[in-house]
């Protein structure tokens, strides 16, 4: 999925005339690589459908991120598109009941904290930010969500960093960092 995303936006920052340095391009290419530790180890194939529906999705957040590059109230905006995604939302669990889901409250309560307070916030402070990263900034700057979600949740839970995350961790940082300082040297030799 996080590829999907990434695809996206350095895909519309590519046909909207962006280019990337030789470094960008190398930046971006090790904190892939990174991703794909991270994430390979336990990673096993998915069905056909299952890959075209996380692709979707990437794709759509991909968009998502791109759309909200221009809003203005980035809280108001983040408020208002999950309140309208509430009836799909509902739909769905009530369609997970009549297959026999069982939900909980407190696994309901998890998920609205989860989805509606952690996720609004996130997209909110994210929507704060996107105006001044070009499309393979703010793509290489989602590389950065699992490495922040690994790190802590093994503070959280109080496990140990194994060598393989932080190797990882540190390339799809070090890669990001590459991003973003190719871009400011581009700048200020330019001004």
């Amino acid at each position: 999925m996080f590829g999907a995303v990434q695809a996206t936006m350095v895909g519309y920052g590519l046909v909207r005339g962006e280019r990337l340095s030789t470094l960008q391009w190398f930046g971006f290419t090790i904190a892939v690589a990174g991703l794909a530790a991270i994430v390979a180890p336990g990673a096993s194939a998915p069905s056909v459908t299952g890959a075209c529906l996380m692709l979707t999705a990437g794709a759509a957040w991909g968009a998502y991120s791109l759309l909200g590059r221009g809003i203005a109230d980035p809280l108001g905006a983040t408020a208002g598109n999950f309140t309208r995604s509430l009836p799909i939302a509902i739909c769905l669990s009530l369609g997970a009941l009549s297959f026999g889901t069982d939900l909980t409250s407190g696994g309901i309560a998890l998920a609205i904290l989860s989805g509606a307070v952690a996720s609004g916030i996130g997209y909110t402070i994210w929507y704060a930010a996107l105006p001044g990263l070009t499309p393979a900034q703010g793509a290489s700057v989602q590389l950065s969500v699992p490495v922040i979600t690994a790190l802590a949740g093994a503070l959280v839970l109080g496990e140990a960093l194994s060598l393989r995350l932080s190797i990882s961790s540190l390339a799809i940082l070090g890669g990001i960092a590459l991003v973003f300082s190719s871009r400011e040297r581009a700048l200020s030799s330019s001004s």
